[in-house]
């Protein structure tokens, strides 16, 4: 049976080739063709059972028209929310993506990205997991790489990221507007840069209402359900039990939540809970957790049209590599 071409489906269409390759390899939205073309020229495409050859494709163009993207945790609902927002809008853009777990494992990491490069992605993504840039400097020398929720001090890599500090000092600073005055923070992974600068934030809005007479001690290791339900039943079980927690996300929250229910505390009255990250099964609990939202689909967003563009300018030394800060929101609910 002959097979169909770009040729034959131009010809059964009676849209150029250039269009029809267009829709073809998904990129009729990057290049305006109109929905009703698009949904055309697909339909009889699939009629005719076409099949690009992807290696041809690849070999002509230098190009494989796909992403690598590293996350840390996939089962933390941010992560695998801002994975499916990249995934999202890297299709709408014509590219596919290879995504990893690595795990919180920098050896995880290196492999991922050196698969990544041994398959010819057009770049990476990578929320990174180590503590220094180096190798990721190393392979951006080649390919184009951009972080996402993490960055390091003093790197070229561009990134893009919550501005942690300001969450940290928001979450703080609203507590003590609240009338808390014995504050606990619940930490994750403590080399991370969001935490540490969420971290900073806190220490830097308890320090600014010293006056008030504001305390504060923070305590944890991972960003794990069960690292906020160990150091919640240890302060809540201590003398000096704190009266409002601030949790670095929402997997550490499940774990407070869990201890406060064993330990018959009660949210506000006993302990209140404010939380970094937002979740729509957050409005479902009782009561509905007060967070401060990471606006990850501007994140996602601006990560995936700013690697898409490092590709596509490819040499180009006029292109800015953006390193960005996206100011979170305060969501106020009712365990405050």
């Amino acid at each position: 049976m002959k097979k169909d071409t770009l040729l034959s489906i131009s010809e059964k269409t009676g849209f150029s080739i250039s269009t029809v390759s267009r829709v073809l390899s998904g990129k009729g939205p990057q290049y305006r063709i109109c929905q009703k073309t698009i949904d055309y020229i697909t339909e009889v495409a699939q009629s005719c059972n076409y099949m690009p050859n992807l290696i041809a494709q690849s070999l002509r163009t230098n190009k494989t028209n796909t992403i690598g993207l590293t996350v840390p945790n996939i089962d933390n609902p941010f992560f695998s929310t801002l994975a499916a927002v990249i995934i999202n809008q890297t299709k709408r853009l014509g590219y596919n993506i290879l995504l990893t777990d690595t795990m919180e494992n920098e050896e995880n990491e290196v492999q991922a990205i050196n698969s990544y490069v041994s398959r010819s992605v057009d770049g990476i993504i990578a929320v990174p997991v180590g503590s220094a840039p180096d190798y990721l400097e190393t392979v951006a020398r080649n390919i184009p790489l951009i972080l996402i929720d993490r960055y390091f001090d003093n790197t070229s890599l561009p990134y893009v990221c919550t501005d942690n500090y300001s969450g940290g000092y928001m979450a703080a600073e609203h507590l003590v507007n609240k009338g808390y005055r014995n504050l606990m923070a619940i930490q994750g992974v403590p080399t991370s840069m969001p935490n540490k600068e969420r971290h900073r934030g806190f220490a830097q809005a308890v320090a600014d209402y010293a006056e008030r007479g504001v305390r504060a001690r923070v305590a944890g290791d991972s960003f794990s359900v069960d690292n906020g339900y160990r150091e919640a039943v240890a302060a809540l079980t201590s003398e000096d039990k704190p009266d409002a927690i601030f949790v670095f996300s929402t997997t550490i929250l499940l774990g407070v939540i869990k201890a406060a229910k064993e330990l018959q505390l009660r949210i506000p009255e006993d302990v209140a809970v404010i939380s970094f990250d937002n979740n729509r099964f957050l409005d479902y609990i009782d009561p509905a957790i007060t967070r401060v939202e990471q606006p990850v689909n501007t994140i996602g967003k601006l990560a995936t049209d700013n690697i898409v563009r490092m590709i596509e300018k490819g040499d180009d030394k006029a292109i800015i590599t953006p390193q960005i800060l996206v100011r979170p929101a305060l969501i106020e609910g009712r365990s405050c």
